[in-house]
């Protein structure tokens, strides 16, 4: 797990999206130390958030865009109705 130095919140989305694959089959193969098994569950717990984050983020950037683009469409509507 070569990402595992950096933290979650630093990954791209794809990144965390990626290691977090990993650890789920890593965990499901069972062949893991107890405390290996614990540390990996909470470094997919800590990207899982950062995900969570990253999703939130673009469902925010979408909303704002999409009020601007109304905002946009109404004004021009207003100024065809003036016109």
């Amino acid at each position: 797990m070569a990402d595992e130095m950096i933290a979650p919140d630093e990954l791209s989305f794809g990144g965390a999206l990626a290691e977090l694959e990993q650890i789920v089959r890593a965990l499901e193969g069972g062949q893991l130390e107890l405390e290996d098994s614990l540390a990996r569950y909470e470094r997919g717990v800590a990207l899982l958030r950062a995900c969570r984050g990253k999703l939130e983020e673009a469902r925010q950037r979408v909303t704002m865009l999409m009020g601007e683009l109304e905002s946009e469409s109404g004004a021009s509507e207003a100024g065809e109705e003036a016109s």
